[in-house]
């Protein structure tokens, strides 16, 4: 493996984290949209696999007034996991080699 394919992987998975840290944060501004249709094509999956990730949270965390903060809190982890997982790579990725 070329020190390029290693690059690549690992601006891949630092992508797919943002990726979901974005559709956190779509999710969060389209509960602000009263009637809205969670049932669409779009919105549906949207909607369960953000939940999915955000019903941890809301188990422990519970809404100040109307507010609900677990997304931050959630985003918050994600970050940190996300450094873990990066640093973790490069780490592995110089280990084996394949980064100088």
């Amino acid at each position: 493996m070329t020190p390029q394919i290693a690059i690549k992987i690992i601006e891949a998975i630092a992508n797919c984290f943002y990726v979901y840290i974005l559709m956190i944060f779509v999710r969060c501004l389209l509960t602000w949209i009263p009637n809205l249709n969670w049932e669409n094509f779009i919105l549906k999956p949207l909607k369960e696999s953000v939940d999915l990730y955000l019903d941890l949270f809301r188990k422990f965390i519970p809404p100040v007034g109307m507010f609900d903060l677990s997304p931050m809190v959630a985003v918050v982890v994600l970050y940190i996991l996300r450094n873990a997982i990066l640093y973790g790579t490069i780490y592995l990725f110089a280990l084996l080699g394949f980064l100088e």
